[in-house]
């Protein structure tokens, strides 16, 4: 049977039919749906973990007891986990275990571009790299035989392209595997020193054998067309140079992206005249290229930034191509924006009113760092916003706070905060908990007390867990009171020691969430003096010199007639 699926589907579909039993994942894009698409095939456990390390070691674990276990992330997952995966590379496996990282060359939803096809090299494990959706799900699939065979954990990179394109994959009936038995093996297993030693040459000849895999799997192919030019790529680069030249050069398809062959790329490069690499993000097939002493066109052609595309490959190669219609009027730009609605307005709007410095982190409440809220004044990593405000205060930073977001302080801000809490900085943490994990598309995290599937499970308790961690002041406060945050906001600022205020109000798009009558403006009050266009709600618009609601969009938060001097506001009738 047929069927049109997504890429990060397609991955999900083929842990199924390879007989996965474990997958624990983070939430983050453009990886998330794979691991959502697993929760609903029963025969897989499934999970979300409070993050990509605690996941991969979920896995590995799974993998341990003999079951075929998975784990996915973005790439800058991949960086939380990496402690994890350079020494898993050691042990190697039981059961097969493969690891699916989403890169994201454009960086639609991310803080840097970053190439994952180096970490795959660093810690010596084989990668594979999937064109298509159908590639998606056999890959996958080949990738727990090749985790069994080589005795080693396997790397499945996608890209957003992929990872959210769709294209037609042929479905095939679940294969259950038999429970390989877990013998103790401490030498294989325990990596102290003395077992590590001689497990790494363990680790170098299993890497010239799959170097020997390399030069004959299908995965790796070459597809013959024209002798004038001969390209060599992969992935998602690679549909956009078959559209772009079809039969008319020759091309080297790489679907085994580490290691990459040697004899394979050499034989090629006899059969053409020119050579040239088209990869997104680092020249990692060009080095490898040069290495063996081939001339080669690549990043002196191709930018290492950002994301390819049919005509940006058209013409960097100078091959004519239809640049399309062309649109002659200047088009407005849209950036994101928080939701109508959104907790988050209202903490923003009083940070930026107090003029503190805000160390910010990863979640929906970023976007506070662009106008007219523009209260942000850095973004770095998962947890960052915690640490980054402790070594603040203690430099000697003034009117100082953070924000960071319910999920990621159970992803990554706890340590930071055992930090401040064992030395005791005058530094005040704000958890922004809106009950979700938002920007990723609503999933459930430890804070929200249920599992991917929505059943009831544990639960952490934010203020206990706060307390825990040796803050004595934990405050709770409603973000979109103004007033009342506020207050507590300057106090705690202005107040010597650690501690932490907790701004709690479920995401409006939760189900749970149920919008109060949407606002309208009374003309005859309105001044235009525009101060409710102050918190940049997406509902509120200036026409004709007036405030002018969306109905279609208001949920009535109330926010606004906090703002407003003259009563302008009032409830639909």
């Amino acid at each position: 049977m047929k069927e049109l699926l997504l890429g990060n589907s397609a991955v999900a579909r083929g842990v199924w039919e390879a007989g996965g039993c474990l997958a624990s994942s983070y939430p983050g894009t453009p990886s998330t749906e794979i691991t959502a698409a697993i929760a609903k095939y029963d025969e897989i456990y499934t999970e979300w973990a409070p993050n990509e390390k605690v996941g991969m070691e979920v896995a590995w674990g799974g993998c341990l007891a003999g079951k075929r276990s998975f784990t996915g992330m973005k790439h800058v997952g991949l960086n939380v986990a990496a402690d994890t995966l350079f020494t898993i590379s050691y042990t190697g496996v039981n059961a097969g275990l493969v690891i699916a990282v989403a890169d994201e060359p454009g960086m639609h939803s991310s803080q840097n571009e970053q190439d994952s096809r180096h970490y795959a090299r660093a810690a010596k494990v084989p990668m594979l790299e999937p064109a298509d959706s159908a590639e998606c799900l056999e890959f996958t699939k080949l990738a727990y035989k090749l985790s069994e065979e080589y005795d080693t954990p396997v790397i499945v990179r996608l890209c957003t392209r992929i990872s959210h394109s769709q294209s037609v994959v042929e479905l095939s009936d679940r294969v259950e595997q038999p429970v390989k038995e877990y013998v103790k093996d401490p030498k294989k297993y325990v990596m102290m020193p003395t077992n590590a030693r001689p497990r790494h040459p363990i680790v170098e000849a299993r890497t010239l054998k799959l170097k020997e895999f390399s030069e004959k799997t299908e995965l790796n192919r070459i597809e013959m067309g024209g002798t004038d030019i001969g390209i060599i790529t992969s992935g998602t680069a690679y549909q956009y140079v078959k559209e772009v030249f079809g039969e008319n050069a020759s091309v080297l398809k790489l679907g085994f992206v580490h290691p990459l062959p040697e004899n394979l790329i050499l034989e090629f490069a006899k059969k053409v005249k020119k050579l040239i690499v088209v990869e997104e993000l680092d020249p990692f097939i060009e080095e490898h290229c040069k290495i063996l002493g081939l001339q080669v066109t690549g990043k002196d052609v191709f930018s290492i930034i950002g994301e390819f595309s049919p005509n940006l490959v058209a013409e960097k190669l100078g091959v004519p191509y239809n640049k399309g219609k062309t649109i002659e009027d200047e088009i407005p730009n849209r950036p994101p924006v928080m939701c109508a609605g959104c907790s988050h307005r209202g903490l923003f709007y009083v940070l930026s009113k107090l003029k503190a410095m805000v160390h910010g982190d990863i979640g929906c409440y970023t976007l506070g760092a662009a106008p007219p809220l523009n209260s942000m004044d850095t973004c770095v990593c998962m947890g960052a916003a915690i640490s980054g405000l402790h070594g603040f205060v203690r430099a000697g930073g003034k009117n100082a706070v953070c924000v960071i977001g319910d999920s990621t302080f159970a992803h990554m801000g706890i340590n930071g905060l055992i930090d401040i809490g064992y030395n005791q900085s005058d530094s005040t943490v704000i958890i922004a908990d809106n009950s979700t994990t938002g920007m990723t598309g609503h999933q459930e995290n430890p804070t929200t007390g249920h599992n991917i599937r929505g059943e009831k499970v544990g639960k952490m308790d934010l203020e206990m867990m706060c307390k825990a961690c040796g803050i004595e002041r934990v405050k709770i406060i409603d973000p979109n009171d103004l007033v009342e945050s506020e207050r507590v906001i300057k106090e705690e600022m202005n107040t010597p020691g650690a501690s932490v205020i907790i701004a709690r109000r479920p995401c409006m798009l939760l189900k749970s969430s149920i919008p109060a009558p949407a606002l309208k403006v009374i003309d005859d009050k309105c001044t235009g003096c525009t101060m409710c266009m102050k918190i940049g709600c997406p509902a509120i618009s200036m026409r004709d010199k007036k405030a002018s609601i969306n109905h279609t969009l208001c949920v009535g938060c109330r926010v606004c007639t906090q703002l407003c001097k003259f009563d302008a506001f009032s409830a639909s009738e």
